[in-house]
């Protein structure tokens, strides 16, 4: 069951989500602030179009709209907004938008292929609050990866482009590499307890088991040791720069190969 008006408000979200991308693209191409002010203030009607549909879609069934992928990933790219508008208050720099705008886009997109019909009574296995706790928190943690990931990829442009116009857009090439490594510093610990720990509670009382050898458990496992040898490699081994954030790039790579495991490969989480 869909309501007419979620799916309005849904269509909306994705037209300005996908203008706010072009116009922070454009603004890297000219440097014009009037361009970079009307691609935030795009941005931020999206997100406000984005979280009208969020509620509405919540009133509507009773719970957090948590259950499948489509809720999902609506509900991560609402994250990766909001970790947006705290990296644009926090470092006064547009460009950001130019790489965070289009990953938030994507996954829109995504989301609009996926069946957004809804059931208002869950199955028994989502009938518990462990689940709001488990998907809130990896979700958080993973739109703070993508937050370090699109400063990965412009640190790659910075360092590449060197002396250009678009290049002396960005911020420096060391701040790129410091706000990197507090994003994943953030979503680690968010990803460490809601996508391993809460779901590892929530699973044996669902399930029975702490661990299954799911698709989805094992491929979170991967992206959390993908993680942890980045901050040991920085922490231990001082790593940073290219070879930190080509690290950092491979984990949000597998994260996104995570969200469609069990879409693939089958397994308990296939209801998702």
């Amino acid at each position: 069951m869909v309501n007419e008006l979620e799916v309005g408000l849904f269509w909306w979200c994705f037209v300005a989500y996908s203008v706010a991308s072009a116009f922070h693209l454009v603004y890297l191409a000219v440097g014009r602030k009037p361009v970079a002010r009307f691609a935030a203030a795009v941005m931020a009607a999206a997100f406000a179009l984005q979280t009208a549909g969020l509620v509405l879609r919540s009133l509507h069934l009773r719970h957090l709209p948590l259950t499948n992928m489509y809720e999902y990933i609506s509900m991560f790219s609402w994250f990766a907004a909001l970790g947006y508008f705290v990296a644009l208050a926090l470092w006064r720099n547009h460009a950001i938008g130019a790489f965070v705008g289009p990953c938030i886009f994507m996954l829109i997109a995504v989301a609009s292929l996926l069946p957004k019909q809804a059931s208002m009574q869950l199955v028994p296995a989502l009938q518990s609050w462990w689940l709001q706790i488990h998907v809130t928190l990896a979700a958080l943690g993973e739109a703070a990866f993508l937050v370090a990931f699109a400063c990965n990829v412009m640190y790659f442009v910075k360092t590449r482009l060197g002396a250009t116009r678009l290049a002396g857009r960005l911020p420096e090439a060391g701040a790129l590499d410091r706000v990197g490594y507090k994003a994943v510093a953030v979503g680690y610990p968010l990803f460490t307890v809601g996508a391993l720990f809460a779901g590892a509670i929530w699973a044996e009382q669902a399930w029975g088991s702490f661990w299954s050898w799911d698709p989805k458990e094992v491929g979170s496992l991967v992206v959390w040791l993908v993680y942890s040898a980045y901050l040991h490699a920085r922490i231990t081994r001082g790593w940073s720069g290219g070879k930190a954030a080509a690290l950092s790039m491979i984990g949000f790579i597998c994260t996104l190969l995570t969200f469609f495991a069990n879409m693939v490969l089958g397994g308990l989480h296939a209801y998702g």
